[in-house]
């Protein structure tokens, strides 16, 4: 049997073991922290059960099809319910829209705000369709190895409806003139690491994911995951080692033999790392083995790092939903203080997740859970707690002024979790919580390789490669690496 080491357990990592354990491989998962999931993750205090990573559940087909590849389906591990509103948008002066799930509901709604509107919005809504289905079909499955890769008669057919020198902003424009609703259309890549006027129009895809296939939500909270493909994994004969950082490899040649944490050696017949691909190529290998240079790395445009506040409240915030955009500040201005110029933001907006909307487990009875996030540049430091204390302050006027509801002196619980935090947990490159920006040069091909060029046995699955971050694209991620894996090392 061929030994796979797998080091980290995000959902790339089990993935990538889950399949090529069903196959016969050999496979153990190292990883450095103590349950899996990387960046699913969560912590319990004061009866509240605080979720740390993602928290919006798209393209439910994606998870579905990885269940049924190992005799299982979504239902074995939770019940999945679609949100409706699929979230609620606050504007300035205490304006808010609520995003119906029907798509027919989201027509009338726009048509409502800005005549003619409902009808660019449908043929806005048909091309992000097709951009849906020749991406997922035609690239996402794609190992980025070569651009022939992406030569085929259906990407050559629609290559002017994927649009991949217009910018999302420019295609946005030809829809609506309102700045609400440009808004609303231009959120699904704010967290893609670029402006809407520097993000290729082809994502306009995840506007079908977000308004098509809708927001979802397991009951038991996003963790479930997790703990789905941990059971898979295992039950294809994966196995794991928690609390098992890695720190170094032996390396014959150009292969690695050994794979060292601190206190064990495991022999290695092929490795695939999930953890953050900057800190093996640079902090792990030796340098001359390392797939690219500390240039290459330093000039990457990554995708923004997030302050987190997790907040236990001992009362209810009834007009708050389960996902909640503070949209209420310069939607551009914030765009440029995360991409064009870092600095901390001088009116930022922000995100509240109320998952005790929807979940009653997550909170004690009578009590909310607030979970909150502030997009940030990437390497900010963040070391000077009271800058995050006057965010914080900030963010919840602005909640309290909206909701019309004080609930500041009912704070039983608080948490920060920022850019030191995503270094020191996941060894994240810059603290960055998105992995890289999507933009052109940085799509497909040109993200960092899945195959390393120096060592022969060496793979990198996850968000700093294809297909890119989020856990539709992490889950594809791993089946990718498992395939190469599979092809070149066979049983």
């Amino acid at each position: 049997m061929k030994k796979v080491i797998v080091i980290g357990s995000g959902i790339a990592g089990m993935s990538a073991a889950a399949d090529l354990a069903s196959k016969g491989y050999d496979v153990t998962v190292l990883e450095k922290n103590d349950k899996p999931g990387g960046r699913i993750n969560y912590f319990d205090a004061e009866g509240f059960r605080f979720e740390m990573g993602p928290s919006w559940y798209w393209m439910p087909e994606v998870f579905e099809d990885f269940y049924k590849k190992h005799g299982r389906t979504t239902s074995d591990f939770y019940n999945l319910e679609r949100l409706d509103p699929s979230y609620k948008v606050v504007f300035s002066g205490s304006e808010s829209i609520d995003i119906p799930a029907d798509f027919n509901g989201l027509v009338d709604l726009f048509e409502s705000i800005e005549k003619g509107s409902g009808e660019k919005l449908r043929k806005f809504m048909d091309h992000a369709a097709i951009k849906y289905e020749v991406g997922m079909n035609e690239f996402v499955w794609k190992p980025g190895e070569s651009i022939k890769e992406f030569v085929s008669i259906k990407v050559l057919q629609n290559a002017m409806k994927l649009q991949l020198l217009k910018s999302i902003s420019h295609e946005v424009q030809q829809v609506v003139k309102d700045d609400r609703l440009r808004q609303i259309l231009e959120f699904p890549v704010l967290f893609l690491g670029a402006t809407p006027q520097d993000t290729p129009a082809l994502y306009s895809l995840m506007n079908h994911a977000d308004l098509k296939l809708g927001t979802w939500y397991p009951q038991g909270g996003m963790y479930k995951i997790a703990e789905a493909f941990y059971t898979i994994a295992k039950e294809q004969g994966a196995k794991f080692i928690f609390n098992s950082e890695v720190k170094g490899f032996d390396i014959a040649s150009k292969s690695i033999s050994l794979v060292k944490t601190d206190s064990l050696v495991y022999q290695a017949d092929v490795v695939i790392a999930n953890a953050d691909y900057h800190h093996v190529d640079q902090n792990i290998l030796p340098r001359k083995n390392a797939n690219y240079s500390k240039e290459y790395w330093d000039n990457r445009k990554m995708a923004p790092s997030s302050l987190l506040v997790f907040v236990g409240i001992d009362k209810k915030i009834e007009a708050l939903d389960h996902h909640n955009l503070f949209f209420d500040a310069d939607f551009d201005k914030h765009a440029v203080e995360i991409y064009k110029e870092p600095q901390w933001p001088s009116d930022p907006l922000f995100y509240v997740c109320r998952p005790s909307k929807t979940d009653s487990t997550v909170a004690p009875i009578g009590h909310d859970n607030l979970f909150l996030l502030m997009p940030i540049a990437p390497d900010l430091d963040d070391s000077n707690s009271a800058v995050m204390d006057e965010y914080f302050e900030l963010m919840i006027k602005r909640i309290e002024s909206y909701t019309k509801t004080t609930f500041k002196d009912n704070i039983v619980f608080k948490k920060f979790f920022s850019v030191k935090d995503f270094k020191s947990l996941y060894n994240s490159y810059k603290g960055n919580a998105y992995g890289l920006a999507n933009t052109l040069m940085q799509t497909a091909v040109f993200k960092p390789g899945m195959r390393s060029r120096k060592i022969s046995n060496l793979y990198y699955t996850g968000q700093l490669t294809v297909p890119g971050p989020g856990l539709p694209p992490s889950i594809i991620s791993g089946q990718l690496a498992a395939q190469a894996v599979s092809k070149s090392f066979k049983l």
